[in-house]
């Protein structure tokens, strides 16, 4: 493939700034257009999660593209979740029973802010921002954008167009709109919103409660979650019913309301949360959705990347990771020397979208983990044993979550499968009483082994995997 090719990018954020990197790395001519500000001049986050998990599979990216030491300097280790119950009570549970393995909470602005720096430098890479697309011609491979500050309409053209633009996709919109092929496309919404509130650093910046977890305030129907900055700030996100439930964000009028469902659910959080009321009548209430859509190209004209191909929801700290995971699979298919777009386009699909499914599928699972299960003895039972398995038989045992979060070689599709029937062979064990926590641990592994086994080869029979 002729590496001098002009390509447009639509969306400069984590998915579209990284690829405009390597693509700049590899010599083609790139334009990226995005309709925001240039977050390095002017504040966006506008109530988005200004902080997001990073783990293996993106790590795997900043590697394909030099920056492994830049992005680390922004990184803080989360070890753990730190459970905490209605009367302040915590406890630490460990992602992994391997020392190595942890997330890291980093910063989006930071993050896009680096990307976008190593892109310019690249002197065949262009960034212009303020620029709305409207809609993709993908036809003929040209996009229709209004400038935000002249207010005019123009049209750019490229060899081709990829859209890193988000959940709300123009070229996505465009494939549905268009009628010219068949597009499928679903957006399934949970019943659930969320709102970004703070917890502000102690005077002196340290932190007001332990830095290096991942904080939960699981509640059956809805849960609390905070994650640390490096200004010794945590950004919190509260996850509620928009109009179920004693407490929901219809009901949550009042500053009165709201005080008495925080004392009430979250004592602990709500005494380092002077700041609170503001918060929470000033940041907006946003819905969490899955969209899955194919195909994800027109011939070798436009291609959908990141969000704008599988936006999925945030349970499993995995949408930034796919993201990246989508530019290292699309890198790799450009190395296998393909002489045209469509074939390049369309293997890269091929080879991705079952994942991309799949981590839709496991994060709304998780949300499920998170906001009830991890206050389940049962559930508290598995996580000791699996961390215990992992710690005495690092080679022999990983954890569903350890597949997904820290084996950057595992596709998600594998790991769903392989993990959803180890999860369901060591709660059927420890329902039967056929293992115990604190029993021999190799006894316990070659059950579990040969229960998950079994699941798996029911699975196979049954057509599931």
């Amino acid at each position: 493939m002729n590496n001098q090719q002009n390509i447009l990018i639509i969306g400069a954020g984590l998915c579209g700034s990284l690829l405009a990197l390597r693509l700049g790395q590899r010599g083609y001519n790139v334009s990226v257009y995005e309709k925001r500000p240039d977050l390095r001049k002017v504040d966006i986050s506008s109530g988005r999660s200004i902080n997001l998990a990073f783990s293996n599979r993106g790590q795997k990216a900043m590697k394909l593209v030099g920056l492994e030491k830049k992005v680390k300097a922004l990184c803080i280790p989360m070890n753990g979740r730190m459970i905490h119950d209605t009367h302040g009570n915590t406890f630490l549970s460990n992602y992994s029973g391997r020392e190595h393995e942890y997330i890291n909470s980093i910063s989006r602005g930071g993050l896009n802010t680096l990307l976008l720096d190593e892109a310019e430098k690249h002197e065949n890479v262009k960034v212009f921002f303020n620029s709305k697309c409207l809609s993709v011609d993908f036809e003929n491979t040209t996009a229709l954008f209004k400038d935000y500050t002249s207010k005019k309409e123009f049209v750019e053209d490229a060899d081709v167009i990829i859209a890193a633009d988000g959940a709300g996709s123009a070229l996505r919109k465009s494939y549905y709109l268009g009628k010219k092929f068949l597009f499928s496309f679903s957006q399934d919404w949970l019943s659930h919103g969320y709102k970004e509130l703070a917890i502000l650093p102690k005077e002196n910046g340290d932190y007001k409660t332990y830095k290096n977890a991942l904080h939960i305030w699981p509640r059956g129907d809805f849960m609390l979650i905070a994650l640390p900055n490096l200004d010794g700030s945590f950004t919190v996100t509260l996850f509620l019913s928009y109009d179920e439930g004693e407490y929901n964000f219809n009901n949550l009028n009042t500053e009165n309301r709201v005080l008495e469902f925080f004392q009430k659910e979250f004592p602990d959080a709500l005494s380092i949360m002077p700041n609170l009321l503001d918060d929470f009548f000033t940041n907006p209430t946003s819905p969490l959705g899955t969209i899955k859509c194919s195909p994800w190209h027109y011939k070798g004209n436009t291609l959908l990347m990141g969000d704008a191909a599988h936006a999925i929801v945030p349970f499993y700290g995995q949408g930034m990771n796919a993201s990246f995971e989508d530019v290292t699979e699309f890198d790799k298919v450009l190395d296998q020397g393909y002489n045209d777009w469509e074939t390049i386009f369309k293997t890269f699909e091929k080879n991705r979208k079952r994942d991309t499914d799949a981590i839709a599928d496991l994060a709304i699972d998780n949300f499920h983990e998170m906001k009830d299960h991890v206050a389940n003895p049962i559930f508290q039972e598995k996580r000791k044993l699996e961390m215990a398995l992992e710690k005495e038989f690092p080679d022999e045992y990983a954890s569903k979550y350890s597949m997904v979060t820290f084996n950057e070689n595992i596709g998600y599709r594998e790991a769903m499968i392989t993990g959803r029937a180890q999860d369901k062979a060591i709660l059927n064990l420890l329902t039967d009483k056929k293992i115990d926590i604190s029993g021999d641990l190799k006894s316990n592994l070659e059950k579990i082994k040969k229960e998950t086994e079994a699941i798996l080869e029911d699975d196979r029979i049954a057509g599931l995997k």
